[in-house]
């Protein structure tokens, strides 16, 4: 294995949850933790992969202890691997006083352009490449890529899937951010890891990318609740009907189900991890696959 720490090793459902740390070339050569889960039958066989991207606020802990995922993981014979939402450390630079809404923990799946920010917050070339690399360098996994997320994830998940449909086989999202470029949070970070420019932000916003994708189907499939705090009231940070008016102008398959009542927690997430863990192991696996 290429150099690396492995920080904890738990067993959970039948498999093994492993935190790992290793030098982020990308990420201004500042140390980052990942988690991996690993289905028993990796020690015989390599997996694919389904890449999972957290939201606002969060680290690579909070889906593992939250999600509820393992067990399906390892009913769909797949991987699952977490990484860290932003770079940290001692030199990353932050605003101040801190918010949650950007910054540490906030990378949104980006590669910042100011000269602040554009050593350490290249978040979406660690997602689409570095991490990638690294994990089918040093674990039994196969090339075959899912990618999913919540919130800023899902963001990030769509995004990236759109931007390399030759890299992953499908996208799913919980209550993502659909429409960054037109809400405070998304106005916010562009703002401040892109600069002026609204024409550079557009790259990285999913209703501006699916109204001119033209690449294979990407089995996008997204849920969010119809309770979800950041979809009502005077702000909605999360906007999927633009989204969805935009998939259907440009004729792009797109899923999207408004789940009744279910908010923006991990309550909502643990419900239907499983249903989108199957989603991605069908095409995961090349067609139907059962346990």
């Amino acid at each position: 294995m290429a150099s690396c720490s492995i920080k904890s090793a738990v067993r959970v459902a039948q498999g093994m949850l492993k935190r790992v740390e290793f030098t982020s070339r990308t990420l201004g050569n500042t140390p980052t933790i990942f988690a991996a889960y690993l289905p028993d039958t990796t020690e015989f066989k390599k997996l694919p992969v389904v890449y999972w991207l957290s939201g606002l606020t969060c680290t690579d802990e909070n889906f593992s202890q939250k999600a509820g995922a393992f067990q399906a993981a390892c009913d769909n014979q797949v991987v699952l691997v977490m990484p860290d939402t932003s770079p940290r450390g001692d030199g990353v630079p932050d605003e101040e006083p801190h918010a949650y809404d950007f910054g540490i923990g906030a990378g949104f799946y980006l590669n910042a352009t100011t000269d602040k920010y554009k050593t350490h917050y290249n978040m979406y070339d660690f997602v689409v490449k570095e991490l990638p690399e690294f994990v089918e360098a040093n674990f039994p996994v196969t090339s075959k890529r899912a990618i999913s997320g919540h919130s800023m994830g899902g963001h990030g998940a769509l995004t990236i899937g759109m931007k390399n449909p030759d890299r992953y086989t499908s996208v799913s999202a919980f209550a993502p951010i659909c429409n960054p470029m037109n809400v405070p949070w998304g106005q916010k970070a562009f703002k401040l890891y892109l600069g002026e420019d609204q024409q550079g932000w557009k790259q990285y916003d999913a209703t501006e990318l699916v109204s001119q994708y033209t690449g294979k189907d990407l089995h996008i499939l997204c849920d969010c609740g119809t309770g979800d705090n950041f979809l009502v009231g005077d702000v909605n940070q999360l906007q999927p009907l633009a989204f969805i008016a935009a998939a259907q102008k440009s004729k792009v398959p797109v899923t999207f189900r408004m789940q009744a009542g279910y908010d923006h927690s991990y309550y909502f997430m643990s419900t239907f991890i499983r249903e989108h863990l199957e989603h991605h192991a069908r095409f995961l696996h090349g067609g139907g696959y059962s346990a």
